[in-house]
């Protein structure tokens, strides 16, 4: 797996590396993880980069966390799910929908050769990219826009992961989806709960949908998405 990640950062003295050992055993593989890529990459991220100082704490928690403007950080084992349902390689091209944080850009930086992280609060957009400089990230790019939108100038992508519930499916990002390329977005009526719903661009004008069960995520705010 490339090392996406400054190993002054990640090395064995990083006093925080027992804690993503443990959670990657108990609440990533023993749940039915099995990448190894991503596994190993969960592993590598140092989680509390990416959460406010009073969460530090809590940052390998199973579950999610507040991290300002109405936002979370997700869950460890929802952005493992993800990732692995995404079957991201190592020349993939990424559009990471509701970059927050920056953390699961982070995650995906390190299975993939390039990260566009779109997000539509500039106070998170500037410090996901404070946060993914800290970590070392050298290929994550944070853009401040409508993520409902996709991002046009990078496309197409290999993969796309949405992490805020929206009312539909955006067209924007399965236009802007590889053949062979695949998404995954939180779908639901309401703002509260969704369906983790996976589609793949099969051709052209096919795709191929499989829903992964509920979830909850935050809602996705724009154009192609909730007002």
């Amino acid at each position: 797996m490339p090392d996406k990640f400054s190993t002054g950062l990640l090395s064995s003295t990083d006093e925080d590396a027992s804690e993503r050992s443990s959670m990657v055993e108990s609440q990533l593989r023993a749940r039915g993880i099995r990448d190894e890529r991503v596994l190993a990459a969960m592993t590598k991220v140092p989680r509390h980069l990416f959460v406010p100082d009073d969460e530090k704490p809590r940052a390998y928690r199973d579950g999610p966390l507040g991290i300002g403007c109405d936002q979370t950080i997700s869950q460890p084992y929802i952005v493992a799910r993800m990732c692995e349902a995404l079957n991201l390689k190592p020349e993939s091209r990424i559009l990471d929908v509701g970059t927050g944080s920056g953390y699961a850009a982070a995650v995906e930086a390190c299975l993939s050769k390039h990260v566009t992280g779109v997000e539509r609060i500039p106070e998170l957009a500037e410090r996901a990219r404070h946060a993914l400089a800290k970590a070392g990230c050298t290929n994550v790019e944070v853009v401040c826009t409508d993520g409902s939108l996709g991002y046009e100038a990078n496309a197409p992508f290999d993969a796309i992961m949405v992490a805020a519930g929206a009312p539909r499916v955006p067209e924007e990002l399965k236009r802007q989806l590889a053949v062979g390329g695949r998404l995954i977005i939180p779908i639901g009526a309401t703002q509260t709960l969704q369906d983790l719903i996976l589609i793949e661009r099969v051709s052209e004008t096919d795709y191929e949908t499989t829903n992964l069960g509920s979830v909850v995520f935050v809602p996705l705010f724009g154009k192609d998405g909730w007002f």
